[in-house]
Order: structure tokens, then C-alpha cells, then sequence
């Protein structure tokens, strides 16, 4: 459901700001830096990001596919977490399909065998035919070509995979072989059950020798077989903590949010178990915090079917809820050594009022005054969010590591030193609103020193 958002609340959450406008202008006025970067310290002070590890450390021991008791592990230990730190917490349960991975896949060229993976949501069959280049995948890749019955070879990128598949089985392809565009074997979903061809992935590697013989004119001929792959109806849930305000209210709500379950097959420690450990340690630091806003802590199930648990957490807000929302902080896949640096993505590549208090908050923490940058990305719960209005962003590092999606996403991968950046950034932007003394910020010794945060176009993977 979209709704159409007044502007009540921006204009409401600009003016307790003092210093962020609806339309997303630059922090301003220039204050006290020194008292602001007190004031951030009654936050950053009490994060211990060991916190945050140990719970990476619990939550990445198995596999958190949504709708298995993988998951519903994690959801019990998110809840009990909550919990333990004074929230009343709820479940929010949503239907889904599970997914079992097949029993047997196979896929041979030229007689040998080659490392593959099948998708989520992935159907079972046997193909034997020849390869025909299919580029990105997308309708016009298949114009004036002979693809009926036959393998399409489809590079990652531009579009999901689903799209890539329906595409190829609609050009009349038997088959699709995906191969990637960074380094590993593609660990993917299709986001739903539907009446697929049979697809698996490859390496960049093999797929570009593959393209390569291809566009020699030589004709290439593949058998794949996938078995046992099976898809059910299954149940997953968000898990929600609210803290109320304790002192006056602003009658004003900040979301805070990250997804628990990973892939088949994953761990998951980075995705995105290290999204959701921040949410637990933040909800520690601000559940004795002095706050005049409310402050709902969230982690999404089934983000990697499709953002399902974030498309159900919007749907069922309350009209109130909706209209005092100053906006929602996402963060997913935050503490990956092997990632590249920090950046703001928004669904629309606009600025908004989460990006202006992240970038803030990024520029007194770091002492060179240097803001992080935003840019344009999907793919994450703060998409729902920004379709139905309300302003988010995603805080991740990108590029993304060579791991993504794969059994090497485990703990030893995990960077003390960027959890510590993300906690430390998003707790101070989140505090920056709740603090009891916003409501006077236009007047307060404390406002926001000013600035500039600039728009970089940086790939996720």
C-alpha cells in the first residue's frame, strides 16, 4: 500500500532539528562543536562494540534462511534480547515460502563438471542443449537471436535474476545459466515461487571463457540437472521494540532497523548479523537514555526473499505511526573487513532527512570533519519505507566483499572498527533527534555544525 505522507511531520521533525529542512538542505547553523560532540558522547560512550561482535558471534553459528528454525533461533534471541534490556517487545508473523535446496545438482560442459549454485526459489529439471549469448538478460537481448530451447547465457547486473529468467523463458530458452560479475559463485534468490525454467550459477570466470568460445562462433553444448529442490508455505516475523519517550514527548517516532535472516548456506555474520547485533547494542545504550522521542528498534525476517518483513512491517502501520515517523535507519551488511568504505544509499538517490543527520553526526565523529557520502541503492528494508514516503536510508559499506552471500561470511570477517563507525554514527544521528533538548535546538548551544556530504555513484557489488 502507498500512501501519500503530509509534510507535517518533516516540517515538525525540521524545526525540533533547528537545522535539517524538509527538502533535505545541508546541517545548519554552525554550533558549538564541542559541546555537540558532548552531547554525542552520552551515546558513543556507552556502545561497546565487543557487545555487538558476541552477538554476531551467536546469531552467525547456523544458517537464518526465513521460514526455518534457523531463524526462528534468531528471532528468539533477538526477543530475548530486547527483553532482557526492559523493551516490550512483539513478533510480527508473516507468511512466506521456504525453500529447500535441491539434492542433486549438476551441471557439465564438454563432459566436465562445473561448481555451481542453484537459486532460491529454483525448480527442479534436466536440460541438454546449446548456449546462446543472452548479454544482461534483459527483452532486447533476445531480439533476432534462436533461443528457443536452448541455455541462456545471461551475465549478473541491471536486473534481478527472476527478471533475467522470465526474460529468457519468455524469448523461449530451456534454460538459464547466470555468471557473475565479481568474484565467487552467485548465492541468489528469485524472490518467489513462479512457473521457472531451470537456472544455476556460475563464476565471472567460467562464464566469460563460456561467452568467449561463443562469440567464436563455436557451438557449445551443456546438460544440467537440479533435483529435490522443493518450496512451501512457511511462516517468518519481524521483531519490534518500542522505546517511549521519557521525557516530554514530541509525539515524533525514529525507526531503526536491520534484517536477521541470511541466505542457504551462509552464515550470514556480516549479512546480516552485524546490521542486527548494532540494533541490539543500540537498543541497550538508549533503553536508559533520557529521550523526548519514541524510538522503535526493528529486525526484519525474510529480507533476502524480497523485503518481505520490511513490505509487512509498512503495511501494517497505524495512520499515527505513518504520520509521525521522522525516518528510518537501515543498516545491513555493516562490519565486513573485507568491504569497501561507508556510504548513505537512498532508494531514490535524493537526499533526505536521515541522510542530512547521518552525514552530520559522521562528520563530528570523525575529526577531520569529513562527512560520508550518499548515492542510489536499493536492495534493502529502507526501500518499503521510501516508497510509502517515509525518509530512509541504508548505511552499509560498499563495494560489498568478495564473500557476500556465500559459507565464507562468518565471523572471522568481522571488523571491530567499522562496527564501532556505524554504531557510533547512527546512535549520535538517532540521538540527535531524541534528545530531550531538540524540541529548542534552533536556540540550543548544541545545534549541528554545518555540512557538505556529497553524492558518489558507487556500485554495491
Amino acid at each position: 500500500m502507498i500512501r501519500k505522507r503530509s509534510l507535517s511531520i518533516l516540517l515538525a521533525a525540521s524545526l525540533s532539528l533547528g537545522a535539517i529542512t524538509a527538502s533535505a538542505a545541508p546541517v545548519a547553523p554552525a554550533g558549538n562543536q564541542e559541546s555537540e560532540q558532548a552531547f554525542d558522547n552520552k551515546i558513543v560512550k556507552r556502545i561497546k562494540v565487543e557487545n555487538i561482535y558476541n552477538h554476531i558471534a551467536e546469531l552467525a553459528k547456523n544458517p537464518r534462511v526465513a521460514g526455518t528454525q534457523g531463524e526462528k533461533d534468531a528471532v528468539d534471541y533477538i526477543k530475548s534480547q530486547f527483553e532482557s534490556y526492559g523493551y516490550e517487545t512483539e513478533l510480527q508473523p508473516f507468511n512466506i515460502y521456504s525453500y529447500t535446496a535441491p539434492s542433486l545438482i549438476e551441471l557439465s560442459i564438454d563432459g566436465n563438471e562445473l561448481a555451481t549454485n542453484s537459486f532460491t526459489y529454483g525448480v527442479n529439471g534436466e536440460v541438454t542443449s546449446e548456449f546462446v549469448d543472452a548479454g544482461l538478460g534483459a527483452p532486447s537481448d533476445f531480439e533476432g537471436k534462436d533461443v528457443s530451447g536452448k541455455i541462456a547465457l545471461i551475465q549478473r547486473g541491471s536486473f534481478t535474476f527472476a527478471e533475467k529468467i522470465m526474460n529468457a523463458q519468455n524469448a523461449g530458452a530451456s534454460a538459464v545459466i547466470i555468471y557473475n560479475n565479481g568474484v565467487g559463485v552467485i548465492n541468489g534468490t528469485l524472490g518467489e515461487p513462479n512457473d521457472y525454467v531451470p537456472a544455476v550459477a556460475i563464476t565471472q570466470e567460467q562464464g566469460s571463457a563460456l561467452k568467449a568460445r561463443l562469440d567464436d562462433g563455436e557451438t557449445v553444448t551443456a546438460t544440467l540437472k537440479i533435483e529435490g529442490a522443493k518450496s512451501e508455505e512457511a511462516t517468518s516475523h519481524n521483531v519490534v521494540a518500542t522505546k517511549k519517550a521519557t521525557q516530554k514527548s514530541t509525539n515524533q517516532l525514529i525507526l531503526v532497523g536491520a534484517h536477521h535472516d541470511s541466505v542457504d548456506g551462509a552464515p550470514g555474520a556480516n549479512d546480516d548479523a552485524s546490521g542486527t547485533a548494532t540494533v541490539l547494542e543500540l537498543a541497550r545504550v538508549f533503553a536508559n537514555s533520557p529521550t523526548d522521542t519514541d524510538i522503535r528498534f526493528v529486525t526484519f525476517g525474510a529480507e533476502e526473499n524480497g523485503l518481505l518483513g520490511s513490505y509487512e512491517y509498512v503495511s501494517k502501520m497505524t495512520d499515527e505511526d505513518y504520520e509521525r515517523t521522522v525516518g528510518m535507519f537501515q543498516m545491513d551488511m555493516v562490519g565486513s573487513q573485507d568491504a569497501g568504505e561507508l556510504i548513505m544509499y537512498t532508494n531514490d538517490g535524493e537526499k533526505n532527512i536521515v541522510t542530512d543527520l547521518g552525514a552530520a553526526a559522521g562528520a563530528r565523529l570523525a575529526n577531520t570533519g569529513e562527512a560520508i557520502p550518499y548515492g542510489e541503492g536499493g536492495r534493502s528494508d529502507h526501500v518499503p519505507f521510501e516508497e510509502a514516503g517515509i525518509p530512509a536510508a541504508l548505511f552499509i559499506h560498499a563495494p560489498v566483499e568478495p564473500w557476500y552471500h556465500t559459507p565464507e561470511d562468518n565471523l572471522d570477517k568481522i571488523s571491530l572498527d567499522k562496527l564501532e563507525e556505524v554504531s557510533n554514527i547512527v546512535g549520535s544521528a538517532v540521538y540527535q533527534v531524541a534528545r530531550p533538548d531538540t524540541p529548542a535546538l534552533e536556540k540550543a548551544k548544541v545545534a549541528p555544525k554545518e555540512v557538505d556530504y556529497v553524492f558518489e555513484d558507487r556500485e554495491l557489488e
